[in-house]
């Protein structure tokens, strides 16, 4: 099995050491680099799984630098912000983060997050196709979802507005996923934390409610709906 390579960028010498050393027992492989700017000449050249970004790096921060990646990649993307209730996190969460981490962080709780977003972005290319091909045309009119001008291709991992494509994030695709399967039925934040995020615990629902906003952005404000105190559903 190929080793996972993460781009990590933090400026402070003692945090990005002790980090990198930490990453590379559980067997990542970790370009690790001080500023922003370091940190996107990295992404470029060596095309890593998955980049952690601080928020506060000198050069370029991290939340331009999460936009630059998102600019040119799907790459997952895990902010580390050093307050849970700093502006910060919405920020790099609405330039395509995926999720964040709070520092001080335990180097365990950083690894399952990781190792939580490798997961479901691994399981992106949708359900398994087994069965042959004739199995494959028997769900082919299956595969594909359609809500109004929406059309939602389950199998191709594809979406469609009004015959034109969308470009989503796997994270965005997933999102959309759960919704699709379950069109007109609410579902929790919690339920979303756990299925799309792969939150075995509870987790800030602000990346939640920030991926619905986005996904709102390239499907439609009004395709989502939220249903206050509840949740969202899917308009069918």
């Amino acid at each position: 099995m190929a080793e996972t390579h993460v781009l990590f960028v933090e400026d402070d010498d003692v945090i990005r050491e002790a980090t990198q050393l930490a990453l590379e027992r559980d067997g990542f492989v970790v370009t690790a680099m001080p500023d922003g700017l370091a940190g996107l000449e990295a992404f470029r050249a060596d095309r890593p799984d998955i980049a952690l970004l601080d928020v506060m790096v000198p050069g370029l921060d991290g939340v331009s630098l999460c936009r630059r990646i998102r600019d040119e990649s799907t790459v997952p993307v895990i902010m580390l912000s050093a307050r849970a209730d700093s502006i910060d996190v919405v920020l790099g969460l609405e330039a395509g983060a995926d999720d964040y981490v709070t520092k001080p962080f335990d180097g365990a709780v950083l690894v399952a997050r990781i190792r939580a977003v490798l997961r479901r972005f691994g399981h992106a290319s949708g359900p398994g196709r087994a069965g042959g091909a004739s199995a494959e045309q028997a769900d082919a009119a299956e595969a594909v979802l359609r809500f109004g001008d929406l059309e939602v291709d389950t199998e191709g991992m594809e979406v469609r507005k009004g015959g034109e494509n969308v470009a989503l994030t796997p994270t965005e695709m997933r999102l959309l996923l759960e919704f699709s399967h379950a069109p007109g039925t609410v579902l929790s934040r919690d339920r979303l934390l756990e299925r799309v995020w792969d939150y075995g615990w509870g987790g800030d629902t602000r990346v939640v409610d920030v991926h619905v906003q986005r996904l709102r952005g390239k499907i439609g404000q009004d395709r989502i709906e939220t249903v206050r105190g509840f949740g969202y559903k899917l308009r069918g």
